[in-house]
């Protein structure tokens, strides 16, 4: 049940906050009292600090709190987190993958309690992405509203996952789910990502050309709706705005453009802004992806792990939302997705898995990078017989893949063991 929390924005007005009720709901405050895990280092320390942490996630993410090297300085944040779905998940040759069993009211205070944790870690100009399907998605916009301030919501993206699906009869096709954006303050980093235009598209939008220049334009409207009393207010060139409209630049502003020939005068005397092709780097892009489909679902390489993530999206997500040099956190990295493309893109980061197939697929992948499905099983592509993790490497094998080595292993005690087995599995001939 969701509640409101009276809550003060001013001294005069009081809004509702609103708040996910069910038992077994923890305060923050007793959240943030959980024990750090202890976590050992498997090998040597690499200095880059990247690291992959085969533990627990929330004593992990406790004993990240204590490091003033990553507390309060993780630019961006994606977690993939299980959807509740209550079924157990293999890889594609069938070996265990992990247990998405925990549902209801375990399963958001699950997962609440490590996104409190992630608010902890994050910069004050950092960036959650929350993915999840079409039933948890609901919840955990109330959840993050209470724990980011709803002030700090930017966007629902909603994402086509799969092919249309032809066997539905009562129902709607299920193809989409969805990434909640939050950001930890006003401040954040923002790369606003751009398609390129199409031949189509310019016709349609751009649908003038300067005779002078040659240059394409549009034109768009130099007022915008409701009425202002500062200079956007103020009467330019003797006319007023219109009613209950205001410019959208002060009258000094667009005096400028028109000296420069930026605005178009209609017959009737009509002031437009021409804003030209040449200085658009790409369209904004919106809030609905259909372009990044499961890897599953296209004809590129993959590890073969469940619910393993397009590596598109994660570049997307990575560019718009961090710089070179910043630090990226998954907390639920399954088969590295992330962690391979923060790398690729220069990024610094932190990856947690409990789940000894997720780290066995990770490390297979750093070392060799992805499997062939689709058209690619055609290519036959060698494979090295051996996974070279550290210091091996081959020839052919890597041809699009950069083996990636700086990194370093951390483990739970209990887990230590299990660690070692699977990277000497993993060096060993096959």
């Amino acid at each position: 049940m969701a509640t409101g929390i009276p809550k003060k924005t001013d001294g005069k007005k009081t809004v509702e906050a609103m708040r996910l009720e069910y038992p077994g709901r923890r305060p923050v405050e007793e959240i943030l009292q959980t024990p750090p895990a202890t976590l050992l280092q498997e090998g040597k320390k690499h200095p880059h600090n990247n690291r992959l942490i085969f533990a627990d996630n929330l004593g992990a993410l406790a004993a990240l709190a204590q490091d003033e090297s990553i507390a309060g300085k993780v630019r961006l944040v994606y977690i993939d987190p299980p959807f509740a779905t209550q079924s157990v998940f293999q890889s594609r040759k069938l070996d265990h993958a992990y247990k998405d069993t925990l549902a209801g009211a375990e399963f958001v205070e699950f997962l609440r309690e490590r996104l409190v944790w992630l608010h902890q870690l994050l910069a004050y100009d950092g960036s959650l992405y929350l993915h999840l399907d079409e039933r948890m998605v609901f919840c955990f916009g109330v959840v993050l509203d209470e724990i980011f301030g709803s002030r700090n919501y930017k966007n629902c993206i909603t994402r086509k996952k799969c092919n249309p699906k032809n066997y539905t009869r009562n129902t709607y096709g299920n193809i989409a789910d969805y990434i909640l954006f939050y950001t930890k303050s006003d401040n954040y980093v923002w790369n606003r990502p751009v398609e390129p235009w199409t031949d189509e598209r310019v016709a349609k939008e751009y649908q003038y050309v300067e005779p002078e220049t040659g240059r394409r334009y549009k034109k768009v409207p130099v007022h915008a709706p409701q009425v202002r009393h500062g200079e956007t207010g103020k009467p330019w060139r003797g006319m007023l705005p219109p009613p209950r409209k205001h410019w959208q630049y002060p009258p000094t502003k667009l005096d400028e453009f028109d000296a420069k020939g930026e605005i178009y005068w209609s017959p009737t005397g009509n002031p437009r802004r021409k804003v030209y092709l040449d200085q658009s780097q790409g369209i904004p892009l919106q809030d609905i992806w259909m372009d990044l489909r499961d890897a599953h679902n296209q004809n590129i390489r993959i590890t073969g792990y469940p619910t393993e993530k397009n590596p598109e999206l994660l570049r997307r997500i990575i560019l718009a939302s961090s710089r070179p040099g910043d630090l990226v956190l998954d907390s639920f990295s399954g088969s590295g997705t992330t962690l391979t493309a923060a790398s690729e893109l220069g990024r610094r980061w932190i990856g947690i898995d409990n789940s000894p197939e997720a780290i066995r697929t990770a490390l297979k992948r750093f070392a060799v990078g992805l499997e062939p499905i689709g058209d690619y099983v055609n290519e036959k592509p060698k494979r090295p017989a051996s996974l070279p993790l550290f210091d091996e490497r081959t020839e052919k094998s890597l041809e699009a893949h950069v083996t990636i080595e700086d990194f370093t292993l951390y483990a739970e005690p209990s887990l230590v063991e299990e660690l070692r087995l699977l990277l000497s599995k993993s060096t060993s001939k096959t």
